[in-house]
């Protein structure tokens, strides 16, 4: 059991010691604040990655997303395949004056085509200018900061093993070729001096 009125004394003295702080002001705009890694400001589209799967707009919770997209015919990737269809993006828009930064939309995209950008300075005098269109969500991607770097000890990701696994193999298979070219032109320049030395 404690003393009766440590708490009081606990918050009179928190009281004491911000009182002899001195103030400080932000002189916002005139200095930029410092954002924690994770704001969440505004939404970035990084559209190649987007399928139309449409499961953003399925689970925002105040429908502030449009989706409008159409089907193509692709053609086979080899001859006697078939041909297949897909989705192709028309129209990816978000409504950032319904919009209530839950972030459920990022985190069920299964592709990674939607991440948080710290920009927060895109307030509009006309509140139908905060309908932010594809052209002007592709534009926020600059904005998004770089993944925080992995733990010394942590496993390589499966995209970037699969990346540097090709270019490996790429490469030796370029390297493999040069070999093959050096080795035919070897021959061909020795029977050229034989020929040279006997004329």
């Amino acid at each position: 059991m404690g003393i009766p009125g440590s708490g009081l004394a606990k918050g009179l003295a928190v009281t004491l010691r911000t009182m002899t702080r001195k103030a400080h002001t932000a002189q916002y705009p005139e200095v930029q604040p410092e954002l924690p890694p994770r704001t969440r400001g505004v939404i970035g589209l990084f559209e190649e990655n987007c399928t139309v799967c449409m499961l953003c707009a399925r689970e925002c919770p105040d429908w502030c997303i449009y989706i409008d997209s159409h089907k193509e015919t692709v053609p086979p990737a080899a001859p006697g395949g078939r041909e297949r269809s897909r989705n192709v993006l028309d129209r990816f828009a978000i409504d950032f004056a319904l919009c209530m930064y839950c972030g459920i939309c990022i985190e069920v995209c299964p592709f990674d085509a939607l991440f948080w950008s710290p920009e927060f300075e895109y307030a509009e005098e006309d509140i139908r200018d905060l309908t932010h269109e594809r052209d002007k969500l592709r534009e926020w991607m600059w904005t998004v900061p770089a993944p925080p770097a992995l733990d010394p000890g942590a496993e390589e990701p499966k995209e970037v093993a699969a990346a540097r696994k090709a270019a490996e193999k790429l490469a030796a298979a370029e390297a493999a070729q040069a070999e093959a070219a050096q080795a035919d032109a070897a021959p061909a320049d020795d029977d050229s001096g034989r020929n040279g030395a006997t004329s």
